[in-house]
């Protein structure tokens, strides 16, 4: 009789630990996507914007928009090449923290773009004496960047917007 108990309170106290551990997991689960809902409705916006900011950067430093913003500016070709590189600084330094918002992969192909955008500036600049009109120097640059296939801006604004895209 006494094992019949003891076996019966056992059963019981064992019902009662599974009822209470899985309403305890269910509470706490939906504790979990509350917090990730209200995580997301405060970080979409944040990165939506990384990503607006980084194409706004990737469309400022192509090679045509920099040359039609900052030719008339300059007095010779080598102010033209400082000029640029300070440009692509300044707005790289503006927008370097928006890289927590967004993939390594994009973060890299947006510096690659930066990085081979200041390189062929600065290879046109070796092809161009420092005291020659700034449109000399330009027109450099421009066909060195017809010369490539892939543009690197382009390219990494391609992977911004399927990561958008991944997004929604």
């Amino acid at each position: 009789m006494i094992l019949i108990v003891l076996l019966l309170g056992a059963i019981v106290t064992f019902g009662i630990y599974m009822t209470i551990t899985t309403v305890a997991d269910k509470i706490f689960k939906k504790q979990k996507w509350d917090i990730r809902g209200k995580n997301i409705e405060i970080t979409l916006p944040l990165r939506l914007q990384a990503y607006e900011r980084m194409c706004l950067f990737l469309e400022r430093i192509t090679p045509s928009n920099l040359l039609l913003r900052l030719v008339p500016s300059a007095m010779s070709a080598l102010e033209l090449q400082q000029t640029l590189l300070q440009e692509i600084r300044d707005e790289y330094n503006h927008n370097v923290a928006q890289q927590l918002y967004m993939s390594t992969n994009a973060w890299e192909q947006i510096t690659n773009a930066m990085n081979e955008t200041v390189a062929a500036i600065n290879q046109a600049a070796t092809d161009v004496p420092g005291e020659a009109p700034p449109a000399e120097l330009a027109k450099k640059i421009f066909s060195q960047v017809i010369e490539k296939e892939v543009q690197p801006a382009a390219h990494a604004l391609k992977v911004l917007k399927e990561e958008i895209r991944l997004v929604f």
